[in-house]
């Protein structure tokens, strides 16, 4: 599949408006390179569309038949479809599944409009779902796209039949420094690549990451070669945690270097209803982690929700 086939109008050089962009031309070739690999590891889709939202237009594959509830998956932050390759599989076989690249992070969708609070990043994921031609779904996000389904269901539930948050970034307790330290190293351009893969490695429970992997070829590609354009987001307060309505699973990792997770399940518990669970020995990279547990523990918390 040819790059235009893939990418919608992708911002190449420093724009005027406050939105995501490629460096250069050699940049967005390199990451391009990286996604169509990373493309190529997973099961072919069904079905992709270029979805149009009021913040840029949004790229999204079908995996499995059209019908029913699906699930909409939302990547971390850096990542895009191809993180989800070991999650598909099992996650087709009893669902239709649309992953979605989101709008201002290092992927195949295009941003047109600056991100400025959570409803701006809500609209935008339940204008995707109205697009896609299906009036709710089940969002299942990891790291900050856990954090972008919490902003949907906070201010645009009617879209939302479920959320799944597998470790939450930034949304149930602060940001420990070690990912502080993570992120600010993502900031750095010019950081050697042996660095960059030890920071990937790091946040991934000490998982061996190097070029050879497509997926953190296309993270470390994200990092030196895209700015983002992401707002960071106030975690929910108390009352706003305690006023969401919609069925909620949240999985934290026990070896997460994202944040205490004793404390981020204690605050996740204030959701009435809310089942809440901390994997002891999981990671931050725990959809890769536990691919088959997260499609069963899924499909048991899904059932009967329509």
């Amino acid at each position: 599949m040819a790059e235009d086939e893939f990418f919608l109008d992708p911002t190449i050089g420093r724009p005027a408006d406050k939105v995501g962009y490629f460096t250069d031309q050699a940049s967005f070739h390199r990451f391009a390179a990286a996604y169509r690999a990373g493309m190529a590891e997973l099961p072919k889709p069904d079905a992709m569309a270029a979805v149009p939202t009021s913040f840029g237009q949004v790229r999204a594959y079908r995996f499995g038949p059209s019908g029913g509830t699906p699930v909409v998956l939302l990547s971390g932050r850096q990542a895009s479809t191809p993180m989800w390759a070991t999650n598909l599989p099992g996650l087709r076989a009893r669902h239709t599944v649309w992953s979605v690249d989101s709008v201002g992070e290092p992927g195949a969708s295009g941003q047109t409009r600056e991100l400025i609070d959570g409803l701006d990043q809500a609209t935008w994921v339940s204008e995707t779902i109205a697009g896609l031609g299906v009036p709710r779904a089940h969002l299942l996000g990891v790291s900050i796209g856990a954090n972008l389904a919490v902003q949907t269901a906070m201010h645009r539930p009617d879209c939302v039949a479920s959320i799944t948050l597998l470790d939450p970034a930034n949304t149930f307790a602060r940001l420990s420094w070690k990912m502080i330290i993570v992120s600010l190293g993502s900031a750095i351009p010019a950081m050697p690549p042996k660095l960059r893969n030890r920071l990937l490695s790091w946040i991934s429970g000490g998982a061996p990451v190097d070029d050879s992997v497509p997926e953190g070829r296309l993270i470390a590609s994200g990092m030196k070669d895209y700015r983002d354009a992401q707002p960071l987001l106030p975690r929910p307060t108390e009352e706003e945690l305690r006023a969401i309505a919609v069925p909620v699973l949240a999985v934290f990792a026990g070896r997460s270097i994202v944040h205490d997770a004793t404390e981020a399940a204690e605050t996740a518990r204030l959701i009435p209803g809310a089942q809440v669970e901390v994997w002891p020995d999981a990671s931050h990279a725990i959809n890769g982690e536990y691919p088959d547990r997260i499609a069963e523990r899924f499909a048991e918390f899904t059932a009967g929700i329509g």
